[in-house]
């Protein structure tokens, strides 16, 4: 039997992009739905496209700063999104403005009954007043951990913070969105 060809890792990509740019395409067709998502969630989806862009394009420009000793770059491209798009806030000045897109699956898992729908947009409503509460450090963390699945360790690439910080900032996060909606695990059971 054959042995399968193995994929690259992103690492791999990003350093022999260094020789030849146009393997860093590569990059861009593995994550950019992932990005795309991300950002979509952070700053709507008519601008989204162009963030992505945006961050392709640093990501492009500095893939030689790139710490070869992690095999995904998705954190590292995270954390470029996350500056775009702070960067983008800050211009337009839209610093309180957040977007929380459930997935279609979140959405599908409450069926067609009328009863469910209304708790879920109920639920959204509450959570969405409540994570605008949040420090903007700790929203990042949790939406980073609770939307975009990272680990405590892929965050604190991203936010360029120690994991234990993120484990904190996870905890005060939580703690805040309950205090918020007290009755939270009830209504979503």
């Amino acid at each position: 039997m054959a042995a399968q060809p193995v994929d690259p890792t992103d690492a791999d990509v990003i350093s022999a992009s260094l020789e030849k740019p146009s393997l860093f395409g590569l990059i861009f067709t593995r994550h950019y739905p992932a990005l795309y998502n991300f950002a979509a969630r952070r700053i709507g989806r008519d601008e989204a496209a162009d963030l992505v862009a945006d961050t392709f394009v640093r990501a492009l420009e500095s893939r030689a700063t790139y710490d070869p000793s992690y095999p995904s770059c998705l954190p590292w491209l995270y954390g470029i999104a996350q500056n775009v798009i702070r960067d983008r806030l800050r211009r337009v000045g839209r610093g309180k403005r957040i977007y929380i897109a459930l997935p279609a699956a979140a959405t599908e898992e409450f069926g067609e009954e009328t009863d469910d729908r209304v708790v879920a947009s109920s639920v959204a409503t509450d959570l969405a007043h409540a994570l605008a509460r949040l420090s903007k450090r700790d929203r990042s963390t949790l939406l980073l951990y609770a939307l975009d699945g990272l680990s405590y360790s892929e965050i604190a690439l991203v936010l360029d913070i120690p994991a234990g910080t993120v484990g904190s900032r996870l905890n005060r996060a939580r703690q805040q969105i309950l205090e918020a909606i007290p009755d939270l695990e009830q209504r979503t059971r």
